[in-house]
């Protein structure tokens, strides 16, 4: 039965020999191959290969591509340009974001983090190398301004700007206010109707500025720096409210700027962040010494409510005068209890008494006197009997002759004391002399000089200078002892008394001298 894979024999043909010429072409392809004359097997240089693969790209690769993919090698340039690379599973191809474009980033890229692309593929000639350059970027699975933000919170924690320790306290009433915040905005009004509402004497001070597009992060933390650097000269400042209304997160990000967070942070005057409505938290809120959830907020926090002050001050005032109404009036009884004392009805008395016991004092103190003086008679008298008992001339004249015999002993001891030294150290010095190494020395010498001319004698030296001569092989300085170490053409070295000469080896085996 024949294989339904098997064709009849009479339906077999011939394969006929491949032809390159017969290879259909497509006309761009044909244009590039004459272009670079390659139908005349000509040799490309690298230059016509780079651009050929240029042209393809441009001609063939969409002039805007949307990627998505994970960045790595990421490198920000001094110049401001970005370089890294973008990867998935199987593959990469490398990344360009120049300056203009990298500058309105809101976040900051790093590896790791996974982005969406949008740019054009091109080549760059110098290395032959095509790669993306990115117009656009966004992080994948969040917002860029949510990352960005994110990541300055991050940052400035770590750096100790949102430490409660460093925050100031609020004037408990400020003598003048500064408000930076636009002119036109609702925030201002608030601000200024809720503190003339509750405090009108407050001067207040506005700071016009931007409060969202392109100038407002520096209009916003020049106005805080400008305001602490001129605060003298401005009458001094006590705080600084900064803030707007409510927006979208775009409207609001100056406040998440970091150039307006570190003025804030600077600022030696107390600052309140009235940024947005209550849910809106952003980085000068963090900062800020304290954070009102409104600008209306923010005025309620600044200033008192003055009849309330007023209500305190009046109770305040009341109560010490309740307190100086008691303690005079423990006062005036305590005088009239000591004015109705019998002392205070007749101090003539008192003095009276006062002397009597004086006079009785000094009786005492001359009777304590005359006895002193008395017991200080008796023991004097008694003293002079008993020296004249003792007769000290001659106890002195006892304790000096004892006192030579002493003296006497003493030398004695400490001459024979001197004579037993020498005696030993005069011993010491011959048994020293005895045990020093010096004769040893002399004859180890000698026998140092004998060992000496007898390894002169034996060295190789003595033997070449008796008119012998010792052969080595060049290679490996071996000694050759028998005809068996060496092959013809060998190189040889002779070493003799004054020289070193060398030699090949001809025939080893000699014959030619017995022949």
């Amino acid at each position: 039965m024949q294989s339904p894979f098997q064709w009849p024999a009479d339906t077999i043909m011939a394969r006929a020999p491949f032809d390159p010429n017969r290879i259909r072409v497509p006309r761009e392809e044909q244009r590039l191959i004459k272009e670079t004359s390659l139908l005349d097997d000509a040799t490309l240089t690298v230059t016509q290969v780079t651009q050929m693969v240029k042209r393809a790209i441009e001609q063939h690769v969409p002039k805007t591509v949307h990627l998505v993919g994970e960045i790595s090698n990421f490198k920000r340039h001094s110049s401001g340009h970005l370089y890294f690379v973008l990867k998935d599973e199987h593959s990469e191809i490398g990344c360009v974001m120049w300056k203009t474009v990298a500058s309105k980033l809101k976040f900051d890229p790093s590896d790791g983090l996974e982005v969406f692309a949008t740019g054009g593929v091109d080549v760059f000639e110098r290395s032959g190398r095509y790669q993306l350059y990115v117009r656009r970027m966004e992080p994948k699975g969040v917002g860029a301004l949510e990352l960005a933000f994110r990541q300055l919170r991050e940052k400035l924690k770590n750096e100790g700007l949102f430490d409660p320790a460093r925050k100031k306290p609020l004037p408990r009433v400020p003598s003048r206010i500064a408000i930076v915040t636009s002119p036109t905005g609702a925030a201002i009004r608030d601000i200024i109707n809720t503190i003339a509402r509750r405090f009108p004497n407050i001067e207040l001070m506005l700071y016009p500025v931007a409060v969202q597009g392109e100038r407002a992060t520096s209009e916003i933390s020049t106005a805080i720096r400008d305001l602490n650097a001129n605060n003298a000269h401005l009458g001094g400042i006590d705080l600084i409210i900064v803030g707007r209304g409510g927006g979208s997160l775009e409207d609001l990000w100056a406040f998440n700027e970091e150039q307006v967070a570190r003025a804030i942070f600077d600022s030696s005057i107390p600052v309140i962040s009235a940024v947005g409505h209550e849910v809106d938290v952003s980085i000068s809120d963090l900062v800020a010494d304290v954070r009102a959830a409104t600008p209306t907020a923010a005025a309620e926090l600044a200033v008192p409510v003055r009849h309330e002050l007023e209500a305190g001050l009046e109770k305040i005032a009341r109560q010490i005068h309740r307190l100086l109404y008691h303690r005079l009036e423990i006062a005036r009884s305590s005088l009239e209890g000591l004015l109705n004392r019998r002392p205070h009805q007749d101090p003539e008395q008192i003095i009276r008494h006062r002397e009597e016991s004086v006079d009785r004092c000094a009786t005492q103190l001359a009777h304590g006197i005359s006895n002193q003086l008395h017991k200080a008679n008796r023991t004097l008298n008694e003293a002079e009997v008993l020296l004249q008992r003792i007769r000290p001339d001659t106890l002195i004249s006892r304790q000096k002759h004892s006192v030579s015999n002493v003296v006497d002993r003493l030398r004695w001891a400490m001459a024979e004391r001197c004579r037993r030294s020498d005696r030993a150290l005069l011993s010491a010095e011959h048994r020293l002399a005895s045990a020093s190494p010096q004769h040893r020395i002399v004859r180890l010498a000698d026998s140092v000089e004998n060992l000496s001319a007898r390894l002169e004698a034996m060295s190789h030296k003595a033997t070449l200078r008796r008119g012998f001569s010792i052969t080595r092989t060049r290679r490996g300085k071996e000694v050759i002892r028998s005809t068996d170490q060496v092959r013809d053409d060998d190189v040889l070295l002779t070493e003799t008394i004054d020289g070193t000469l060398e030699s090949r080896v001809i025939n080893r085996t000699q014959l030619e001298l017995f022949e």
